[in-house]
Parts: C-alpha cells; structure tokens; sequence
C-alpha cells in the first residue's frame, strides 16, 4: 500500500449491540431460554470506522449518539480506536441507537436494529464536517442514517475528489440520485437482489445482477460494485472486468460483524493507493477474521491478523 496515512471519513451509526446466544431463533410467540448474552459497541458506522482505524486508518467519524449511558460507552470506545469525534453529536431529544441479535451456534445472525439518534442526523451536520470529508481519500457510508444525508455528503466527496464507498447496508431501495455520486457499492446478496430486482441462484446470475446496479452509477473507469457473497468471497465487476475474488476458508462462530470488516478494510486499502483487486482481496481476508471472533467490534481486525491469515 502506498500512501503512509490513508484517510477515511465515516458517516454513519453507532450503536449498542445486545446480543443474545440460542439454539435457533424463535417462532412467531414463542419464547426461547437462551445460552448467553453479551453487550457490544456496533452500529454499521461504528463498526467500520474502527475496521478502518485498526487497520492504520486516520479516520474521522461523522454520527449522532444520544445523552444516555449508551453513549458514553461508545464515546470511550471510539477514544479508545483512536478515533476522530469531533463530529460525534451528543443529542438530548433522543437515545443512543441499539441493535438486538440473536446468534445460532453456527454462528448465522438476525438483528433488529432501532436507529433512535442515528436517525436525527442532519444535512447541517455533514455540513459542519466539510474539511475532513474533502480531506479525505474515502468517504465510506451505510444506510443506518437518512439517505438524504448520505446523498449530501457523496456530493460533497465528488465535489473535492473524494472516492465514496457506499455499504447498502440494510436493504432498501435507493435513488438514482445517491448512486450517482458512488464509485464503490458494496452490497451482499440480499442487498443486490432488492436492489436489482433479480434473484441470484448463480455466479452468471451475480453477475448480471451487478451489471444492473453498476448501469445505476455513474459510468467511470473506476465505478466499480463489489458484490460480497460471504463464504464465496466477492463478485467484483468494473467497466471492462467481471472477476470472483475468492474467500479465505474459516470456521465460522459469529459472522454479526464480517461485513463491516470487508468495507472498513476494502476503504482503508483503496484510501492507501491500492487497486480494486488487491483491494478486495484484502477486504475478504479481513470479513473472514472477524467470522472468528463473537461480537462486532471486538471481531474488526488488526493488520497483522489479516497478514497471518493471508499467509497462512
């Protein structure tokens, strides 16, 4: 990687994660006793901003958390990531966003995610945060946070040159206008088939799917969608190139915070000078170390995890 200090601003959510260990999930009324429980710091911004930071990022992270002991607690966490805050907003009129997870013993996921503060984050915040996005080699969003103010910080980013990475992470369907501005998407398999309208039920299928999506952006040398298919690496498909970019094989005991690994890394790689491909390459072998670890930030690797595994 080439530049010494890659630089990534994040915008995006923080939450509390409340995680919950059980054989399977439960039916509809039912009641289930479960095996565990652990609480984390997470939040798809979050999360990806300290994959980035650990990762010898210098990140800066744009968000909203609320008054209440859950703030104070991802406060000290982003410190301890060693984190730009700055443009953390503590908000009074509204709590700290959390995520509830259930977590079945291979390690699959469901997550239900309550925004509360990442919510009520504004056009007028991104705006209070400028410099550091147009100082930035990456802009990385997600959609834990309103759309619109994701729109107004890609904007931002492509006006100053900027390469925006956008995570459509939960599914929903987006605007023309927001891919407009993307030059990294880097939606899963359930996200491409709401996003495309197309089943995938094969590599031919991924890739004529992603083709779709990438028709939606603006069409660059370097617009590019990065379509993660978990144990089956990455579809990666640019202007001239469609490639599969293998995983790295682990066993699995919790994949809550793979994803989030895969864009803070794919981010950090792109902001130090790399190519798309090794790029990715980087990004899986990161998805694949956080696989090994139980909870989602605690599962976002350092640089010599990932450099262990690749050797390995």
């Amino acid at each position: 990687m080439n530049r010494p200090t890659p630089k990534v601003t994040v915008v995006g959510s923080l939450n509390i994660d409340l995680v919950c260990h059980a054989t399977r999930r439960p039916d509809k009324g039912e009641t289930l006793i479960g095996d565990a429980f652990d609480i984390f710091t997470g939040g798809k911004g979050f999360n990806q901003a300290t994959a980035a930071a650990r990762l010898g990022a210098e990140v800066t992270l744009v968000g909203n958390v609320g008054t209440d002991p859950f703030a104070e607690i991802l406060l000290t966490a982003v410190e301890n990531e060693h984190i730009n805050s700055r443009f953390v907003t503590k908000r009074t009129d509204i709590g700290t966003g959390i995520a509830t997870i259930v977590i079945e013993p291979d390690g699959d996921n469901s997550i239900i995610v309550v925004p509360r503060a990442n919510m009520a984050l504004t056009t007028a915040d991104i705006d209070a945060a400028v410099d550091c996005i147009a100082d930035a080699d990456v802009l990385l969003l997600q959609l834990e946070t309103p759309i619109a103010v994701s729109e107004h910080a890609a904007a931002i980013a492509k006006q100053h040159g900027t390469t925006v990475v956008l995570n459509p992470a939960p599914a929903q369907p987006l605007p023309d206008s927001l891919l407009g501005f993307v030059d990294i998407l880097t939606p899963n398999q359930s996200e491409t088939e709401l996003l495309s309208g197309m089943k995938i039920s094969s590599h031919e299928a991924a890739r004529r799917a992603a083709k779709a999506l990438r028709a939606r952006m603006v069409d660059t040398a370097n617009t590019a969608v990065v379509l993660t298919l978990g144990a089956q690496g990455a579809l990666m498909l640019t202007a001239t190139t469609s490639e599969h970019v293998s995983a790295l094989p682990v066993e699995p005991v919790d994949t809550t915070g793979a994803g989030d690994a895969f864009c803070g890394a794919l981010a950090t790689a792109l902001a130090s000078g790399e190519t798309l491909h090794p790029a990715v390459a980087f990004a899986n072998a990161a998805g694949a170390a956080a696989v090994t670890v139980i909870g989602a930030t605690p599962s976002m690797p350092t640089r010599a995890k990932i450099e262990r595994l690749l050797e390995s």
